[in-house]
């Protein structure tokens, strides 16, 4: 049976989700922290087939025209896959997370700083585009290895939190390939590169009996049809307003997890 709370927050998240590419973490876990009192570990755990199922809703729009960079793609599954499959390992096998109190804080952690991020996304951009304009050789060398050492970053945060793929990922890529990346690309290719970094983590978690299946039916059967929405209206609406108001949101969430 569907929970109609459950539904609405789904909803929420993944409108936003499909107008800007973030928030299947960043959002949804805080929401079933504070606001549904959901432990910790069964949050991340659900969340993360939430952000799988209905971010692969999502790129299958944002894809049209052939939008997602998979080179870039790659690079970024070669450094995080493998770091979310060992932190999964660990929790799932050896290192009782569930009962570290630390947990909600790393949460609240990495949402301060994803909030962060998206607010200085326009000047770390710009200084990426100087760097990249000024110094071309220098600055391609180098790219291939830090996008690798950002996906294992993201690979972290996410298998410990499920906060970061979207939201932490799109600053990254917005430095690392200033020109490459165009707004539509960005949101694309950002989407694909979190769709299994959420399966990875997911699997492990599901396995050792974390994942809520009566939640996450509900969740997703208000986000799958606001994340086409969302998709949708992406193309209308101004890409800086919404990480503006996704910024105050997250900060306001981060703070109040944290304090």
């Amino acid at each position: 049976m569907i929970n109609s709370s459950y539904a609405i927050a789904g909803a929420a998240t993944g409108f936003v989700v499909g107008l800007s590419g973030v928030g299947g973490g960043a959002l949804m876990t805080p929401i079933l922290l504070l606001f549904f009192g959901i432990a910790p570990t069964t949050a991340i755990a659900t969340d993360l087939w939430f952000a799988a199922i209905t971010k692969s809703v999502a790129v299958g729009i944002h894809n049209k025209g052939g939008k997602i960079d998979w080179q870039v793609v790659r690079r970024l599954w070669s450094g995080s896959l493998p770091v979310a499959l060992i932190v999964v390992l660990l929790v799932s096998f050896g290192a009782k997370v569930q009962k570290v109190g630390w947990l909600s804080h790393a949460i609240g952690v990495v949402v301060v700083i994803t909030a962060v991020g998206l607010l200085l996304a326009p000047k770390l951009s710009s200084l990426a585009r100087g760097r990249r304009l000024d110094h071309p050789s220098e600055f391609k060398a180098v790219q291939p290895l830090l996008t690798v050492v950002a996906g294992a970053i993201l690979g972290l945060c996410v298998a410990l939190t499920s906060v970061g793929a979207g939201a932490i990922g799109t600053v990254m890529l917005l430095y690392l390939y200033p020109l490459r990346l165009t707004a539509h690309r960005l949101v694309a290719t950002d989407i694909a590169h979190a769709i299994p970094l959420a399966v990875v983590p997911g699997l492990g978690y599901l396995f050792a009996g974390m994942v809520d299946g009566q939640m996450l039916v509900s969740l997703l059967a208000g986000s799958i049809p606001a994340v086409i929405a969302g998709c949708f209206l992406a193309r209308l609406c101004p890409a800086r307003l919404v990480q503006i108001c996704l910024a105050c949101v997250l900060s306001l969430a981060g703070l109040k997890m944290l304090l």
